[in-house]
């Protein structure tokens, strides 16, 4: 018997061997040992919305090489490659929805383009998704993964760390509510932005929380970092998120927050 391509995956915390479809069912969560797995962008909206409400807005914005920048390859030619790899034009997906008939706006973090980077145009997408928001009195709801800022932007991608801020104080104003669920992994200059200025802060089980990376804490400190540093678990612990939820979960405490803030409680 010949077992087609694609249809086992091994766990990378516990090594056990998956089934993808099974995976699919069980939201790309190993049954195992419960590692959460990355989740596809597509099946993300669909766990956290109403089947067929999400309409995406937007998504005519791309990146563009202002500053001509060249490492191993040009800007132009990454921002191509990831188009094709990912099937997107940019690192964050925006768009209206409801869950339960309530509705609000969203948006998805997809680390498949360039590690969800936070670029001018993630940024502009974002500010206009939470501008939106505060315009129609709706909630805003953002699921964050990113490796941080975009380096090959420089000032202009670390630009968006103000200017998203300064459109979440305008809808803070309004009581409306922001609604921010982390996901693995979720460092850099988003979580010291926006990632971090949520009315309620969730995270999924076992998700990496930071500025910079362990490593670079621990030679920069040289200190022993303690068990679970930067985990979601960790992070819960000291205060700087409000819960930790397993993805099975998200969809019932997505729906209890956006009844709440509906209220304006």
């Amino acid at each position: 018997m010949i077992i087609p391509d694609g249809s086992w995956v091994k766990c990378k915390k516990c090594s056990q061997t998956l089934y993808t479809e099974r995976l699919e069912d069980n939201l790309q969560v190993c049954w195992n040992c419960g590692y959460h797995m990355p989740m596809p962008l597509k099946q993300r909206i669909k766990l956290l919305t109403d089947e067929g409400s999400f309409q995406e807005e937007y998504s005519n914005l791309e990146s563009v090489d202002r500053l001509h920048f060249v490492d191993s390859k040009s800007y132009t030619v990454r921002l191509t490659e990831n188009k094709a790899k990912s099937a997107m034009n940019e690192a964050v997906c925006c768009g209206h929805a409801t869950l339960n008939q309530i509705p609000f706006f969203i948006g998805v973090m997809n680390f498949d383009f360039m590690g969800a980077s936070m670029g001018s145009v993630v940024g502009e997408k974002i500010t206009r998704m939470i501008e939106s928001a505060t315009e129609r009195e709706e909630t805003a709801v953002l699921v964050t993964a990113s490796g941080g800022a975009r380096m090959q932007e420089g000032i202009l991608s670390l630009m968006q760390m103000a200017k998203t801020s300064g459109a979440l104080a305008r809808h803070r104003e309004k009581r409306l509510g922001y609604i921010v669920i982390m996901v693995n992994p979720t460092y850099g200059g988003v979580s010291a932005s926006f990632a971090t200025l949520g009315d309620v802060i969730l995270a999924e089980p076992g998700s990496m929380i930071g500025f910079a990376g362990p490593r670079v804490v621990q030679e920069t400190t040289k200190s022993v970092l303690p068990e679970g540093f930067q985990t979601a678990e960790f992070l819960l612990a000291h205060g700087l998120i409000d819960r930790v939820v397993e993805r099975k979960n998200l969809r019932k405490e997505l729906s209890f927050l956006l009844d709440i803030f509906k209220k304006k409680i």
